[in-house]
């Protein structure tokens, strides 16, 4: 039997969508510039800081890859594959949590 595809959501994109989610991001960033604009030693800390984390992650790119490889077949295919299962139990479970707390549609200054 062929399943019923509907149009892929990603889970992840709609987290980073939600008002309060982007809105929190957007504070962060301000709040860690300014920062390092105010506090040159800070700015010294959190530039080791960045270069680390930027190594770190190349290195779990490097070291994610073959499962990257072996994955891309399941996450092309959104109706097939665990990935695909997983995605859509996470964005059933995201509607639930925006129909139960409206807050989240709303930026966290308001």
């Amino acid at each position: 039997p062929t399943p019923i595809c509907h149009v892929q959501e990603n889970v992840l994109q709609r987290v980073l969508q939600l008002p309060v989610v982007s809105s929190t991001c957007e504070t962060l960033q301000r709040k860690y510039s300014s920062t390092k604009e105010s506090h040159p030693l800070m700015a010294s800390v959190c530039e080791v800081y960045e270069r680390g984390v930027q190594g770190a992650g190349a290195l779990a790119m490097w070291g994610m890859e073959p499962v990257v490889r072996r994955l891309e077949p399941q996450c092309e295919s959104p109706c097939w594959g665990g990935l695909a299962v997983a995605n859509n139990l996470a964005c059933r479970g995201l509607d639930h949590l925006e129909e139960k707390i409206p807050a989240l549609q709303y930026p966290v200054d308001k």
